[in-house]
């Protein structure tokens, strides 16, 4: 079984992601996958470096993500050829990592943890999409006090970004992560065991 686990900037969505792991989910996280995709010697390299120029690789030879986020960010435009590059990647690396694990392991569960999931289309190769939301205001004051970053920058990756009702409204399981940190833990609890109870009833 595939869930598709995604959610907005300072969701919690890597909290619950461990979370899983420790329930023994088997966790693949885009965001690595994502640093993977475009390598020295790939084609997506290529591909970044002759779309946004020489500029975007470092000294050590890698692509500069800083630069080549100040090429896209707030211009979307520049953004989807970004993205035309990277995501089907990202996906077909994901696929790799997903096919692995079930044949190890053919019942377990795997966790693909993405932010992108909706906007991406892969929750189109999942069983259930999982979304964690969090209220704006909570979002900004945590990632203000994680990241050091000026309020106004969360703010404007959160309008960037999927509201949570579009979320919700393609979300098989919704966990609300505005309370504490307990209380989130205690929601993870119970959307877990409610899966393994619908996958019992589902054997039988």
């Amino acid at each position: 079984m595939i869930i598709g686990l995604t959610g907005g900037i300072a969701s919690g969505k890597s909290t619950a992601a461990r979370f899983f792991a420790e329930q023994g989910a088997f966790v693949i996280d885009s965001d690595k996958l994502g640093h993977r995709a475009y390598e020295p010697g790939t084609g997506a390299f290529a591909q970044v470096v002759a779309t946004f120029g020489q500029d975007v690789v470092s000294a050590e030879g890698t692509i500069d993500r800083k630069v080549l986020g100040g090429k896209v960010f707030g211009k979307p435009e520049e953004l989807k050829k970004l993205t035309d590059i990277v995501w089907p990647e990202i996906r077909r690396l994901t696929q790799i990592e997903i096919e692995a694990s079930l044949r190890e392991q053919p019942d377990r569960i795997v966790v693909l943890e993405a932010a992108v999931m909706l906007e991406a289309g892969w929750n189109r190769s999942t069983d259930e999409v999982w979304v964690v939301i969090v209220e704006p205001a909570v979002a900004i004051a945590r990632a203000v006090a994680r990241d050091g970053v000026p309020a106004a920058a969360v703010e404007a990756r959160i309008a960037a970004q999927l509201t949570n009702a579009e979320r919700i409204a393609r979300a098989d399981v919704v966990i609300d992560n505005s309370g504490s940190p307990e209380l989130f833990r205690e929601r993870l609890t119970s959307a877990w065991q409610a899966l393994q109870a619908r996958r019992a009833e589902k054997s039988t």
